[in-house]
């Protein structure tokens, strides 16, 4: 299924994140101006790794960098992450990976 054929908020998220797979995350990307990465994809992962199996829970830039530390090659800091999603990695990042908007305001 092409994205053009899922269902989206008026954002442009995905309605169902059930629908995502990896040929949809690179079409998103496409839309956002980012080329996905090994990394990237790490990051994307993990992000809907938490949501799915903890809770929804959908993490800020500092609990990224803890839960991906040990899967990074090389020092992993907030700065590569937005190297990665230059519009956020929560926003953006989630988007990419078909998650709902997150509504937590950045930072902390």
């Amino acid at each position: 299924m092409a994205l053009a054929d899922l269902e989206r908020d008026e954002h442009g998220y995905l309605v169902d994140l059930n629908e995502w797979n990896k040929d949809i995350a690179v079409e998103l990307a496409e839309e956002e101006g980012v080329t996905l990465t090994d990394e990237s994809f790490k990051l994307i992962e993990f992000l809907r790794e938490e949501y799915i199996n903890n809770n929804s829970n959908q993490p800020n830039e500092r609990n990224m960098v803890k839960g991906l530390k040990g899967d990074w090659d090389g020092k992993l800091t907030t700065k590569e992450l937005y190297a990665l999603f230059p519009k956020g990695p929560a926003k953006q990042a989630g988007k990419i990976a078909g998650l709902p908007e997150t509504k937590r305001k950045g930072g902390y």
